[in-house]
């Protein structure tokens, strides 16, 4: 057991000792050296998704939501319409950010364990031509699902609409191509896939919806636009960066190339992820989703049949044991998660079922 439990979540996650010694060095916000690092960063992102020529990568402070927020607020104008279909928490949040951004809202919704359908999108376009965007979530961690990023792009651009993808928790392990899948956005962060600290967002933008977009912004904080514009002509953050996180982020992306990039790191978490349902199979402990629509980030699990089980003490059991889960997002079953992500040790995922296993056996002693 180490002395820092793993973090089984879908971000933060548990970072490389050399990603965590990337912080350890103070910079100046205005300093050239570390505007190298921001301008490294913001080309290897793009990189990621065959991007380079046709977007911008516009990073922004904060977590996730701040830049799915800013990416909203400033590539749909305030007279816009969109469309999001909802099959978890994180389209839902979405949702909500268009109502209080005073955006036109319409959605579909689903069943936290089915696939957003890329024909009800072609649907919805047809019946109201007044949708100027579709957002949708490529991942959505809240039961572990993947939505057919690739089918709806396709569906979304032969219609002449605008596409936002919260990609927070596919980036970097799962493919998104700029160059087949169009896109207006993709919005991640540093805390996820490409296993950085949390702190820093930043969407992936197609420069002619970029550039049409001065002055729909709500906030001048979170205004991409103007970020954009400050970058170019500066080099510089428009406000105070995290300086710490940009760097140590630098050093994961480095990393991350060193692995092999996307292909290398979607399939440690693809093994990860077989690894994780076959062994907790063998423990009695169902996942929700099949196969098919599984993605390798999260899996979420049926709770243990044992009147002895709540969440918070099998929590508290497992993470003496050295591992961190993370709680069910469903509100029709009882349910709990374990992520696929991160820099998991020499036992990686197969300690974690372990620990569980201990736990479980622990909780039918004591029945």
């Amino acid at each position: 057991m180490t002395t820092e439990p793993y973090l089984l979540t879908p971000g933060p996650l548990t970072t490389s000792l050399r990603t965590r010694q990337s912080m350890l060095r103070d910079w100046g916000s205005w300093d050239v050296d570390f505007n190298n690092i921001t301008a490294r960063v913001r080309e290897r992102l793009l990189q990621i998704v065959c991007g380079t020529g046709t977007h911008e990568c516009v990073p922004m402070q904060g977590s996730g939501t701040f830049s799915v927020e800013a990416a909203i607020g400033t590539l749909v104008p305030r007279s816009g319409h969109v469309l999001v279909p909802q099959n978890g928490a994180y389209c839902q949040r979405i949702a909500r950010i268009c109502r209080v951004l005073g955006r036109r809202l319409t959605t579909i919704d689903y069943a936290d364990n089915t696939q957003v359908a890329a024909g009800d999108i072609e649907r919805a376009l047809t019946s109201e031509p007044s949708i100027t965007h579709v957002a949708l979530v490529h991942c959505e961690t809240s039961a572990g699902i993947l939505n057919p990023l690739h089918e709806i792009a396709q569906v979304v651009a032969r219609h002449g609409r605008g596409l936002i993808v919260d990609a927070m928790s596919s980036f970097g392990a799962l493919e998104i191509d700029a160059r087949t899948t169009p896109f207006d956005a993709v919005v991640a962060a540093s805390g996820k896939c490409l296993e950085g600290p949390p702190g820093m967002g930043f969407v992936i933008v197609r420069h002619a919806a970029l550039e049409r977009s001065e002055g729909n912004c709500h906030s001048l904080a979170m205004d991409l636009y103007d970020q954009w514009v400050y970058m170019q002509k500066t080099t510089q953050w428009r406000y105070t960066p995290p300086t710490h996180v940009v760097a140590a982020f630098d050093s994961a992306i480095a990393q991350y190339l060193e692995e092999g990039g996307r292909a290398a790191r979607g399939a440690r978490y693809a093994q990860n992820c077989r690894t994780l349902i076959d062994g907790m199979a063998k423990l009695g402990l169902r996942s929700f989703l099949p196969a098919a629509i599984q993605a390798p980030i999260i899996v979420t699990f049926y709770a243990p049949d044992n009147p002895r089980y709540a969440f918070k003490s099998f929590y508290d059991a497992v993470k003496a044991h050295g591992y961190v889960l993370y709680p069910g997002k469903l509100t029709s079953v009882e349910t709990f998660r374990v992520g696929c992500m991160g820099q998991l040790g020499e036992r990686g995922i197969a300690g974690a079922v372990e620990a569980v296993g201990k736990v479980l056996a622990e909780m039918r002693a004591a029945a």
